[in-house]
């Protein structure tokens, strides 16, 4: 009979506390929130971080993602038990893992920049990131398994440890973004620091079955500074400066690399065709586009048994450009080749002649590589910039290249619809206006 009356008295109890902390002004309970930080510098050696690298190890990040995204809304259950993405089947995408006794109990994957672009860039403008130095990665697919959820961090903290370190001294990465549920955020911005992209929320977000998205940023480059400012006094469990920037875990693997590379793939073609062909069927419910896009990035003999068949490309859209209407337009752009030739600074001027939802043509004041992916950065009007990745498909007359388009980002997107939806000069203008809302 009293445990019946402590229950619902305890539950009023912190929904009244919730309440009140969430009126205090934002320093403060930011400033809360850091005292709650508990990142043990020895951590227990029944803990090991790694990068998962076998069918068995993936398997368990993928299921530990997938019951983790259900039970919050992100997604439907799949008959697979595992939430898989085509940014899983990347050879630039890391996925790490914590494991406690030898079962995987957290994990999180890095996607970075490549002709698929990241998640988030469907929704949020990175053009302003895009301009500063330093590469960007999408922190994404992050779980950590139930029963050490109210464990004070036991597992996240060594797995951002983790992060961090990857990043810093082996992703080659200076700017991390996410997009996360607005009930999270707070955790990112209080603990980490991380600064939003826009203030406003994203309320349908596809990517996580329609769930609201607050996208937000770290430099890394910064941080450290940051966290010594924040944490630097506070005793060796609070301090995540030194947790972050001193302190040694054994815990961690890093990977043995005899080279200087900055990827560690791990799919194999037999890895790709059981998690994307046998498991789920992911490769056959992306777009052509992607299908093509994938067909680029394995170009081996050994993986084009198990990759979705690459549609025809037809046309200069790149995906029997017959069904994609033609824009007439002139937009400065520069693309990136690596230097070289007498090329300044590894940079083509291109005027951008004709695109669609695809690709386009342009010409070009310099010989471009066919089939070389670079990033191209695109003046689409006075304040709207486009940086994608592309590649020249093939060279006409008078230096007119056809160029096929890597995922878009949101700039690129927004311009291309508006253009699509547009009959008259005014539609277009009326169109466009929403492109100065950065959501």
């Amino acid at each position: 009979m009293i445990k019946k009356i402590i229950l619902p008295v305890r539950k009023l109890v912190q929904r009244t506390l919730k309440r009140f902390f969430n009126f205090l002004p934002t320093k403060r309970r930011f400033a809360v929130y850091r005292n709650f930080v508990d990142c043990n510098p020895e951590p227990t050696d029944r803990l090991v971080l790694k990068i998962a690298d076998t069918q068995e190890e993936l398997e368990a990040c993928f299921k530990l993602l997938h019951d983790a995204y259900v039970d919050s809304g992100f997604m439907t259950p799949d008959p697979s038990g595992m939430r898989v993405t085509i940014y899983h089947a990347l050879p630039t995408t890391t996925t790490l893992c914590a494991k406690f006794d030898g079962e995987v109990v957290g994990t999180l994957s890095l996607i970075r920049e490549s002709v698929l672009g990241f998640p988030l860039q469907r929704i949020f403008d990175l053009s302003a990131l895009r301009a500063k130095k330093g590469n960007i990665a999408e922190v994404s697919a992050l779980a950590i398994h139930r029963r050490f959820r109210r464990t004070g961090g036991s597992i996240l903290f060594p797995l951002m440890k983790f992060m961090y370190e990857y990043c810093t001294t082996f992703f080659d990465t200076r700017h991390l973004v996410i997009a996360v549920n607005p009930s999270h955020i707070e955790m990112y911005e209080s603990l980490l620091f991380f600064q939003r992209l826009t203030q406003n929320v994203v309320e349908n977000y596809d990517f996580v079955n329609g769930a609201p998205a607050v996208g937000a940023t770290l430099d890394l480059g910064t941080a450290p500074e940051i966290f010594r400012k924040h944490y630097g006094m506070k005793p060796p469990r609070r301090n995540l400066h030194a947790f972050f920037t001193q302190v040694k875990l054994d815990n961690i693997k890093l990977p043995p690399r005899r080279f200087y590379t900055t990827n560690d793939p791990v799919l194999t073609p037999e890895l790709l065709d059981y998690f994307f062909n046998v498991r789920t069927n992911v490769f056959s419910t992306i777009s052509d586009r992607k299908k093509i896009l994938l067909n680029t990035i394995y170009d081996l003999p050994a993986y084009r048994a198990v990759l979705p068949p690459s549609p025809p490309e037809t046309d200069e859209d790149g995906v029997d450009g017959q069904r994609h209407r033609r824009f007439s337009v002139r937009c400065p752009a520069r693309f990136s080749v690596g230097g070289g030739d007498g090329v300044d600074d590894g940079k083509v001027a291109l005027e951008i002649v004709q695109l669609s939802r695809y690709g386009f043509k342009a010409h070009a004041l310099a010989a471009i590589p066919i089939n070389y992916w670079g990033e191209i950065t695109i003046q689409l009007g006075p304040s709207e910039v486009s940086r994608v990745q592309v590649s020249a498909a093939q060279k006409g007359d008078g230096g007119l290249y056809t160029f096929r388009l890597g995922e878009p980002d949101l700039v690129w997107r927004k311009f291309v619809n508006a253009l699509y939806g547009s009959s008259t000069h005014a539609d277009l203008e009326n169109a466009t206006q929403f492109m100065n809302d950065r959501r």
